[in-house]
């Protein structure tokens, strides 16, 4: 199967940025699409940015403009720089990532991350 570490969350205030990271290790597998989610406490689960191998975007509205989201391939890791951060971006962020191993395609999830928006 396919492991992904997240890291670089924390507590940061309105205004200010943080970027996260998710690197995919194991063996035997392409990624597809790499992309980040998040949940608020009572809310579902968001996509809140997507990146195809080709390196075409999707964006939430809510952070079109602020988040940017990027891959490094050679080193399978996706990362999501979050700038003019805001109260309501406080949720657990999650990576999915998209793969394909031993000729079936599946996707796993990041452990998560924490980040809070917080004077």
């Amino acid at each position: 199967q396919v492991q992904l570490v997240e890291s670089g969350g924390g507590l940061v205030q309105p205004g200010g940025s943080l970027r996260l990271s998710c690197a995919a290790s194991g063996s035997d597998f392409s990624i597809n699409v790499m992309s980040w989610y998040r949940q608020a406490p009572g809310k579902q689960r968001e996509l809140v940015a997507a990146i195809a191998s080709a390196g075409s975007t999707n964006y939430a509205d809510s952070v079109k403009g602020r988040f940017t989201i990027s891959r490094d391939n050679a080193q399978n890791t996706v990362y999501l720089q979050m700038n003019t951060l805001r109260p309501e971006d406080t949720a657990v962020y999650y990576c999915n990532v998209d793969f394909i191993r031993r000729r079936v395609r599946s996707s796993t999830w990041g452990q998560g991350t924490q980040v809070t928006v917080s004077s």
